[in-house]
C-alpha cells in the first residue's frame, strides 16, 4: 500500500494464472464526479505552473489524464517518445503517469530533475518477473551474446544490460544487431521476442516473461469476432500471443496501431492491446469503429477485461496530490543511473538516426571484425 496516498480507491485483486507474478494487487481510484473532476483539473493546472512541471501521459492511462497532458503542453505517447519528451522538455518537475519502470526511465535520462507518479506501486508484470538476480545468473549462463532488454523492466535490470528496445524499434535494432553478427539474449516478454526472431531471423535465447494484458488475448474467440464483422481490420501489439498475431492485419506498437488505424482503409478495427489506446484511437478517427479484441470466452484462462490493472491506478486526484506535496518521487542510485542510462542512450542514437535519414545500422559494432 502506498501510506502517503489519502486518495479514496477500491482494492481490486487480479488473479492471472499465466502471470509470473500470480497476483497484481491495484488500488483503482475512485471515479470523481463531474463538479470534483473539473476541480480537479483546474488545481492541476495551477499547479504545474507553480512547479515548474509537465505531465507526461501513455496511451494506456486514463482519458482524463491523456487529454489533460494534451492540454498543459505535455505529452500523451509510447514509452519511447515519453523518455525522449521529459529528457528534453525544460520543465524541471515531470510528472509521469504510467507504470514505475517509465518513471525509472525518465529519472535516468533527467536524473536533476524531480520525477513524480500518482502511485509508486503502479508496477509491470514483466519488470517484476525479471528480478535482477535472476536476470544476471542467466545473463552469465550466455556470456557471448549481446544483452537486450525491453523497456518494461527495472533500472537494475537496465543497467545489465546492452540495448534497450521498445516495440516501436525492437525490430530495427535487432536486425541491425544480426546483420553485425551479434548472437541476442532478450528479455522479459517471450512473445515479442518471439515475433522479433520470427520477423529477423536472429539467434535469440529468451527469458519467459509475458505481460498479464497481451498474454490473455484468445485467438479462437477473435476469429469469431472477425465473423461477425467482416469488414474490420485487425491491430495487434506483439506481447500478444503468436496466434493471435497471426490474425492481425498490422502488427506494432502503440504509435504503430495509431498509423495503421488512420491509413488503413476500413470502417471497423479489432484492438489487441491494452484498452487504454481506444481513447486516442476515438479521438484520432471519429468516423471508425473500434472493438476490443477478446480475452475472454470458452478458452480463456481468466475473465479479465484488457487493462493493465497497474495503469489503472493513475488517476487525477493522484497527480494533484504529488504535485501539491511532493509525494512520490522517483529515486534511482547514481551509479545505477550511469549504466542504465548506456543502452537507453544506444536507442535512442539509433532511432535519431533513423528519423533523420542516416545509416543507424553504423552504430552498430560489428562481432569478430578484424
Amino acid at each position: 500500500m502506498n501510506p502517503n496516498s489519502d486518495s479514496p480507491v477500491i482494492d481490486v485483486e487480479y488473479e492471472q494464472p499465466a502471470c509470473p507474478t500470480q497476483h497484481a494487487w491495484a488500488r483503482v481510484p475512485v471515479e470523481p464526479g463531474p463538479v470534483q473532476r473539473a476541480a480537479l483539473k483546474d488545481r492541476i493546472r495551477q499547479l504545474l505552473k507553480e512547479r515548474n512541471a509537465v505531465m507526461v501521459s501513455h496511451y494506456y492511462v486514463h482519458p482524463d489524464l491523456q487529454d489533460l497532458a494534451v492540454e498543459t503542453g505535455g505529452i500523451v505517447s509510447d514509452s519511447l517518445e515519453m523518455a525522449r519528451f521529459g529528457r528534453d522538455h525544460p520543465a524541471t518537475t515531470l510528472v509521469v503517469s504510467g507504470v514505475r519502470f517509465m518513471g525509472e526511465t525518465a529519472k535516468i535520462l533527467s536524473p536533476e530533475k524531480t520525477v513524480l507518479m500518482p502511485d509508486l506501486d503502479a508496477n509491470c508484470s514483466l519488470d517484476l518477473g525479471c528480478p535482477i538476480d535472476q536476470f544476471s545468473a542467466f545473463c552469465d549462463a550466455h556470456p557471448d551474446r549481446t544483452v537486450v532488454v525491453y523497456a518494461n523492466t527495472s533500472a537494475a535490470v537496465k543497467a545489465r544490460s546492452d540495448w534497450l528496445v521498445t516495440s516501436s524499434c525492437a525490430l530495427d535494432i535487432v536486425t541491425a544487431l544480426k546483420d553485425k553478427g551479434h548472437k541476442i539474449l532478450w528479455a522479459p516478454d517471450k512473445h515479442l521476442g518471439t515475433y522479433i526472431q520470427r520477423e529477423t531471423g536472429a539467434d535469440m535465447v529468451m527469458w519467459t516473461g509475458s505481460c498479464i494484458v497481451h498474454d490473455e488475448f484468445k485467438a479462437f474467440e477473435l476469429e469469431a469476432l472477425k465473423k461477425e464483422h467482416p469488414r474490420a481490420k485487425v491491430l495487434v501489439h506483439p506481447e500478444s500471443p503468436t496466434d493471435v498475431i497471426a490474425l492481425a492485419d498490422a502488427v506494432g506498437s502503440t504509435s504503430a496501431i495509431l498509423k495503421a488505424a488512420r491509413e488503413l482503409d476500413a470502417p471497423e478495427f479489432i484492438v489487441a492491446t491494452d484498452s487504454g489506446m481506444m481513447h486516442m484511437l476515438r479521438q484520432q478517427n471519429p468516423g471508425k469503429v473500434f472493438l476490443e479484441a477478446p480475452t475472454s470466452g470458452n478458452s480463456a484462462t481468466c475473465k479479465s477485461c484488457a487493462h493493465c490493472p497497474w495503469m489503472a491506478m493513475n488517476g487525477l486526484a493522484g497527480v494533484a496530490q504529488v504535485l501539491e506535496k511532493g509525494l512520490n518521487a522517483i529515486d534511482v542510485d547514481a551509479a545505477l543511473i550511469e549504466r542504465a542510462r548506456l543502452p537507453i542512450d544506444r536507442m535512442l542514437a539509433f532511432t535519431a538516426a533513423q528519423r533523420g535519414g542516416q545509416n543507424a545500422g553504423a552504430l552498430v559494432p560489428n562481432i569478430g571484425a578484424a
